[in-house]
């Protein structure tokens, strides 16, 4: 008797090997670039000398620094405030341009310059238009407008955040527009014909569907909100005073200014375990409501 010969099923999916270029990308890019920060957070380096064993002085000094831990505050301040300010803004622009019509689609496009300029040119000209000398101040001839946003201590941060989410607010606002755009017609043709508004079609429609758009916005902006550099640095230089020295240009200057690697490996360090703590647990976030629908379905 013959027995029937087993039939292998066929594999589904990519194969494992086709992982290998990404692999190799990322340990040369990112995985041994990370172990040589770590073990430079270790050294004694001005960047010029031979590097000595510091052991976990650096990381000693660098906790107990008053100024590095302001800068810790005002990353945070930056990462909240920028979230608070881009959000809804982003959101509200996303769904105006999700709509149709052509004066949406030249809105759309004119959002979307800020984003195609660099930093340090933003920088600059955001620097010279709040200069209380020839200014918006003089431009305008508004005497509200003639102080030193700037050199004021109390509002560098607040314009700085301003600048940042002017540049930022085009990208997330694309993001929101492409989610918007796949929300089914039918939603709103059901709703409408319920009785219901835009507002309460915004609140009951299309804030449930953009859950995880909403969440993959929040972890750009989050995390980037901790790579700030250029920007800050061209505009305000961390002024004044430390004002605006948030956590990057905490490590820059620690590097390049006091000639310290060492110590600004350090910074890089918890900038990095700050980033991926923040990237982990709104994942997480993600996983757990999308159990927590599947769940209540």
């Amino acid at each position: 008797m013959v027995t029937p010969r087993t039939r292998v099923p066929a594999r589904t999916g990519p194969h494992p090997l086709m992982a290998v270029p990404a692999l190799a990308f990322f340990t040369v890019f990112a995985l041994l670039p990370m172990v040589g920060v770590v073990a430079l957070s270790l050294l004694r380096w001005d960047g010029v000398a031979a590097p000595g064993w510091a052991g976990l002085t650096n990381w000693t000094t660098a906790l107990h620094d008053p100024v590095t831990y302001h800068a810790i505050w005002l990353s945070v301040q930056v990462m909240a405030l920028s979230w608070l300010f881009q959000t809804p803004v982003s959101l509200l622009l996303g769904v105006l341009i999700a709509g149709r019509g052509r004066y949406r689609s030249m809105l759309g496009v004119m959002y979307f310059v800020p984003l195609l300029l660099s930093s340090a040119a933003i920088a600059i000209a955001f620097k010279a238009l709040l200069d209380p000398n020839f200014g918006m101040s003089r431009a305008f001839g508004l005497g509200m407008l003639s102080q030193d946003w700037l050199g004021d201590p109390h509002l560098a941060l607040y314009v700085v955040i301003f600048v940042i989410g002017w540049q930022f607010v085009p990208f997330h606002t694309l993001l929101y527009q492409a989610g918007v755009r796949q929300i089914p017609a039918q939603l709103y043709e059901a709703a409408r014909l319920d009785g219901a508004g835009r507002v309460r079609q915004f609140a009951h429609i299309t804030l449930p569907q953009l859950r995880y758009t909403i969440l993959t916005s929040s972890t750009l902006m989050l995390v980037g909100s901790l790579t700030y550099f250029d920007l800050v640095f061209v505009l305000t230089g961390g002024g004044p005073g430390n004002g605006t020295r948030i956590l990057a240009l905490d490590m820059y200057l620690q590097g390049f200014s006091n000639n310290d690697m060492g110590r600004a490996s350090t910074v890089a360090v918890l900038l990095v375990v700050a980033g991926l703590a923040l990237s982990l647990g709104l994942a997480r976030l993600a996983r757990f409501s999308r159990g927590s629908q599947l769940d209540g379905a």
